[in-house]
Parts: structure tokens; sequence; C-alpha cells
């Protein structure tokens, strides 16, 4: 069954301090000194499928606006068909882990290498979506003894600035508003109504309001850090530079109805990840694992064989 950790917060998304994971031994000194030397980790939540397999976990990072929940059948599914155990985590920001002002690559990246150790799920197949994607990838390349295998789901480690709608949604987001009295499918509703003259897509309006909830005191909030996301949209939109590679095998599955992998981008995917695949799936958009599941588990499965 899953095991389950939770970073809570204020609703002033001041960061409240965490009960410490219930398992695991702490983090070893040498990670944790390479940790504090840069982007201070905050503590992630998540969920752990575990099991007494010793091949290296399945660790699932989900995209912008994204929560652990998006991978969480996906996660049960593979576990019971590999056997192997499944983590799936909240970023920073996102579901129930804790609000910051910083949502760098590096500091998402870093709250990733603080949680593998802690809980003994080193070195594992990193396996991020989007925003989640370009975090796995800061981690493979700048801490590959971590990451035994990674597969990067429609994203690469180049900007997606020209292909992204992502600053306007934030925008409609922020500018949503609902009266106390109503009942949690009421607001929904009513906020899909203001969201759609700028978010068209039905779909990707039910993916947002996912976020909304209600506070304890009546008051209709977005789970995710929206003026933090807003502020730094160029960083997450954007990719560093970096220099060495990850020599680890490595798969990116492209949607074959998205933009974000383009052929002009296979020559810094090959520079970076010299070992990588590269795999459209027919029929899937941006959000694979949505559109096609099943596909997109046949991969996962065959890039472990």
């Amino acid at each position: 069954m899953w095991r389950c950790s939770r970073a809570w917060r204020g609703l002033s998304g001041v960061a409240l301090k965490p009960p410490l994971p219930s398992r695991g031994p702490g983090l070893p000194g040498a990670s944790a000194a390479h940790v504090s030397s840069g982007p201070r980790p905050v503590p992630l939540s998540y969920r752990l499928l575990d099991s007494e397999d010793t091949h290296p976990p399945l660790v699932f990072l989900h995209g912008l606006f994204g929560s652990k929940t998006n991978f969480q059948t996906i996660g049960k599914t593979l576990q019971q068909q590999t056997g192997r155990k499944v983590l799936i985590v909240d970023a920073r920001n996102h579901g129930e882990s804790p609000h910051s002002p910083d949502s760098s690559y590096e500091a998402m990246s870093a709250d990733v290498e603080a949680l593998l150790p802690q809980l003994g799920l080193a070195p594992c197949v990193l396996i991020g979506h989007s925003m989640g994607g370009k975090t796995a990838m800061i981690l493979a390349l700048q801490r590959p003894e971590l990451v035994e295998r990674l597969i990067s789901v429609d994203v690469s480690p180049l900007p997606t600035t020209a292909i992204s709608d992502f600053s306007s949604h934030l925008v409609a987001m922020k500018s949503v508003q609902i009266p106390k009295e109503l009942s949690l499918s009421q607001a929904r509703k009513v906020a899909d109504e203001q969201l759609s003259p700028v978010v068209k897509d039905p779909s990707v309006r039910q993916f947002l309001l996912t976020n909304l909830m209600e506070a304890s005191n009546g008051q209709f909030m977005w789970r995710v850090n929206v003026e933090a996301l807003l502020q730094q949209m160029d960083k997450i939109l954007d990719f560093p530079v970096l220099q060495k590679s990850y020599p680890g095998p490595t798969l990116f599955l492209s949607g074959a109805k998205s933009k974000f992998i383009q052929p002009s981008h296979f020559s810094e995917i090959k520079r970076l990840f010299p070992q990588a695949q590269i795999l459209s799936v027919p029929e899937a958009g941006h959000w694979i694992h949505a559109d096609k599941p099943q596909d997109f588990m046949s991969s996962v499965k065959r890039f472990l064989a």
C-alpha cells in the first residue's frame, strides 16, 4: 500500500515545520553537504508504494500545475507489473509540498536529490513529465550516481517559451474570483467560466481546476503557488546551460501531437544524453501518460527490460 508523507503549510504559503519521514536512513554526510551548497531543499510530499524488490525503484515527477496524483494509477499498475518500488512526489509549490519563492530547476532538483537517499531509493529510474522532466534531467546531469536510467516525457533540454501558454494560464488563474458560500463543485463551475476566455481547451481547464481547493476559512484558493510560479515562469520555461553529459540509458518520449520535442532538438539531446532513445507516441499530445496510458506504460516497461 501507499506510504505517505505530507509537507504542511499555512494558508499564507509560509512553510510550517513538517513531520520527519517515517522510514529510511538519514542523509549521508556527503550528500547532505552537496545539497547544502546549493538551493536549500524543502521536504516534499510523497507517496511510496513499497516492495521487497531490489531493482532500482521508479520515481515519478509531475509537470507544471500537476501533483503526485497524476501518476498514482500508472505508478500502482507499474508496481504490480514490474514488482519495483514506486515513488511519486509533489514538486515544491505544487500539491501538498511547501510553497517557496524559488521555483528554479536547481531548487526542484535539490529537493529530489535530498529525498532519494533519505528514503533509500538511490539509484533510481527517474521519470519526469514536462517541468518534472527538466528537473529529472538536471538531477541526472549533476548527480548521475543517483539516476540508474532516465525517462523524459515530452520535454527536451531546451527552452519551451515559444510553444507554451503557461504564463497566460497563471494570469487567468490569479484573476479568478469565487464567492465564499459556494460548494466546491459550484466553485469549479464558476472558475471554469472565468478561465474559459483565456484557456480555450476544456480538458486543460479541467486539469487546472484540480488545483482549486477550499481553505478552512471558507475561501477558495489555488493549491499551486500561483504568485511564485508567475514570478519564476521565465526560469521554468528555460533550461540551464550545462556542459557535463549523463552517461546512463535515457528515453525521450514525445507526443506525436505535441510540439515540445522537435527534430531540431535532437543534437542537443544527444550531446547531453549520448545514450538517448527518442520515441514518438502516436495520437498523444503533451500529456502522454493521460492521453495514452497503456502506450506510455508499455514504453516504460520496454525501456526497463
